[in-house]
């Protein structure tokens, strides 16, 4: 019988420790369960982590394949990297430039690796990530406000809060080991849970109140809570004097509360209720339903001024982003997607120098800028760009308006990397076939900076390569010098990217290996052997980790204030800044023609697009979730079904009447890739993430579409 192998969890980015055990006879994982030891999670596992790990569904590949004949083949390695070889090669000689899509899923290393082959080797500013698709606004925000990206908080102080605001976020689908901390958390006595939602979601039926602003109104609703924080004099005026810039700026622009709660479309009750959050230690936590909106920088901005304006930033409180795939962390701090490894900014001529020095590359190679992100790049194929790499991801179901992204990618040769068959292989001239989770050793990284390993509890089937073996070997083949092994140790990767970080924001040089092994998970920021980070940017008295609760008793028994309290912020003033921004139109505001507005969001039992867990071939139609009125009204659902289009696309869908969604609204679920096809793909001007919560959209009867579809653009070709 096969041992036990202690592993990180790669289902979603809570970071949870797993044991699992490889199959006796062939290849895969047999069991899998909690680890008890693992500091994250103390043996505690969703069961579609534990499900996805030993039993995904979806259709693995298992041999290299070419395009012969507008036909997929199965073929050898040495063909089909061959084949990709050429391809890489031949834009680079025609001075055309090659794309790269990484994704979350990815270990440290072998992100890292991407990173390196990306910009290091091939030069390309076309290098980005699916994690800029759920996560770009929130670090943006984070870069603005604090000069640096990830949550100054953490697990650590999900017990001391005294209040838990879930803004945009639905954790009891998409985290449930997390959300039982909060729940746990919240039954205490005098702690509340509060969620912030157009629709009632399972944490909305979990908390003690659920305030429904209109689709796409948030930063509406936040100037509104921080309004009436400031008309009830519940500013924490000494704070804001100590540890930061930009208040009066803010307090000159902000609206009467009773107005911009009526712009959200909420009661002032709402808004008091959650005004009243705020003032105490609050965890504020916001995902996607904030993040993948043309304001949602600025929303996410607003969420980090109610904490800096109320004083929450301290242990047991603040602004807490929540991420969605397992190494989207690791992905932004170690892949050279947004910045140098460490968080270097591109635009430093000196961290570019340091980065060429280090890789051995002439740094006129290195792009001078992050790049025009996923949606910049797709505008760019058939023009600067030729051909495409795509590593652990599925753009065709993916991006926004994905039927143009679909037709991007078909005019341009397409390398796809991955463990499972998608809509994206499918539309390759190479497939790579990678090794999964239980099959790769490395590292990960959760959503609160912890790093953790990555182990194989089974060796890949015959025909499989790991995501770090497939890179570096390409990487060795094109660019002589740039990996000293085509298939290196993920050990000697960590240690490289762990070395470009020191004397970085995010600091991991004094994490190794050997520590993982002793600690089993170790947060950043850690610039020596010794040290393992807490709450960032506070410097309090470490015998109470700064914790003085500020009205009444959570619980942790407080100790006296030595007055020591200070902060420090790596910005330029040394301070956190504040945001001044406001409401503004959505994008594809509703109208006669299209008089619904369409959301997108997780579901409990789904991943990313599905992959691990459907059938490209057999696929059966989207829901929609449609309130019942909305049902009757539209007059065109028929025996359950109807017709959901855009000024893009239009895709049939099984009508589920949910009174959870609010009139007006169709809920359609991320996963599916008919959903993408609907959504807009305007981005937020700061982070360049899309705005897929918001389009306008309406319902056809199916009998009627053809008649529609005669003045229509859209493609119900399904």
């Amino acid at each position: 019988m096969s041992d036990w192998v202690p592993t990180t969890c790669m289902r979603c980015a809570v970071g949870c420790g797993h044991l699992q055990r490889g199959a006796d006879i062939g290849n895969g994982i047999d069991v899998v369960r909690g680890d008890a030891a693992h500091p994250v999670n103390q043996g505690l596992a969703c069961q579609r982590g534990v499900r996805e790990t030993a039993d995904p569904e979806g259709e693995w590949l298992t041999r290299p394949m070419v395009r012969r004949n507008g036909e997929l083949v199965s073929t050898t390695w040495d063909v089909a990297l061959s084949a990709a070889l050429r391809a890489f090669q031949g834009a680079l000689d025609e001075g055309s430039e090659v794309a790269v899509l990484g994704s979350g899923q990815q270990t440290n290393e072998a992100a890292y690796a991407l990173g390196k082959l990306a910009r290091g080797g091939f030069g390309t500013r076309y290098y980005d990530a699916n994690t800029t698709l759920c996560m770009a606004s929130a670090v943006t925000a984070y870069y603005q406000a604090f000069g640096s990206d990830a949550p100054p908080c953490s697990y650590d102080d999900i017990p001391e809060a005294e209040a838990h605001v879930v803004w945009g976020a639905n954790p009891a689908a998409a985290h449930p080991v997390m959300f039982r901390w909060i729940r746990q958390a919240a039954n205490e006595d005098g702690v509340e849970l509060l969620a912030v939602d157009p629709v009632a979601t399972e944490t909305a039926e979990a908390a003690d109140a659920h305030v429904a602003p209109e689709p796409g109104q948030d930063l509406a609703l936040a100037r509104a809570v921080l309004a009436r924080v400031v008309e009830t004099d519940r500013v924490d005026e000494a704070f804001v004097a100590e540890a930061t810039e930009g208040f009066d700026d803010l307090r000159a622009t902000l609206p009467d509360s009773e107005s911009a709660a009526d712009r959200a479309g909420v009661s002032p009750e709402d808004v008091d209720r959650l005004a009243d959050a705020f003032a105490r230690d609050v965890l504020c936590y916001w995902g996607m339903g904030v993040n993948q909106h043309v304001q949602g920088t600025d929303i996410s901005r607003a969420l980090i001024d109610l904490c800096l304006a109320t004083g929450n930033l301290r242990p047991g409180s603040g602004p807490f982003s929540l991420t969605g795939q397992a190494n989207s962390m690791g992905t932004r701090v170690c892949s050279c997607k947004g910045s140098w490894p460490g968080q270097r900014p591109f635009q430093d001529p000196d961290e570019r120098a340091l980065v060429a020095d280090e890789w051995g590359v002439p740094v006129d190679r290195l792009p001078d800028d992050a790049g025009p992100g996923p949606v910049g790049t797709f505008d760019a194929f058939g023009d600067d760009v030729e051909v495409a790499y795509t590593v652990a991801t599925n753009p065709v179901a993916g991006m926004p308006d994905a039927s143009a992204a679909k037709a991007a990618l078909a005019d341009t040769f397409l390398v796809a990397q991955d463990a499972f068959r998608t809509e994206t292989t499918d539309l390759a001239d190479v497939v790579l076939p990678a090794a999964t989770w239980g099959e790769s050793e490395g590292t990960a990284m959760n959503m609160e900076r912890t790093v953790s390993r990555v182990r194989a509890a089974t060796e890949p089937p015959s025909g499989v390569w790991t995501d770090l073996r497939i890179v570096a070997t390409i990487g060795a083949r094109l660019f002589p010098g740039l990996f000293d092994d085509p298939d290196p140790d993920p050990e000697t990767l960590f240690d490289e990217f762990a070395g470009l970080t020191a004397g970085s924001i995010a600091d991991m040089s004094g994490i190794t290996y050997d520590r993982l092994e002793d600690r089993k998970a170790l947060r950043w920021p850690a610039p020596d052997a010794e040290t393992d980070a807490g709450y960032r940017y506070y410097d309090g008295d470490e015998g109470n980790r700064g914790y003085v609760p500020r009205d009444g008793d959570n619980g942790v028994e407080p100790e006296p204030d030595t007055g020591e309290e200070s902060w420090s912020f790596p910005t330029p003033s040394g301070k956190a800044g504040f945001s001044t921004a406001r409401q503004e139109g959505l994008p594809e505001p509703v109208d006669d023609d299209y008089p619904l507005t369409l959301t997108t969001a997780r579901e409990s039992e789904q991943y990313n697009t599905g992959v691990r867990s459907r059938d490209v071939d057999d696929l059966d139609p989207v829901v929609a979730r449609v309130n019942p009125e909305t049902v009757a009204a539209s007059g065109a659902v028929e025996d359950g079904t109807v017709v959901v289009e855009t000024r893009r696309d239009a895709v049939p869908a099984a009508v589920d009447p949910d009174s959870a969604v609010p009139e007006g609204l169709v809920w359609l679920p991320i996963h599916h890739p008919a959903t993408n096809r609907l959504t807009v793909d305007a981005l937020d001007p700061q982070s360049k993430e899309p705005n897929f919560k918001q389009c306008a959209v309406r319902l056809v009867a199916p009998a009627d579409r053809a008649t529609v579809g005669a003045t229509s653009p859209a493609r119900a070709d399904d």
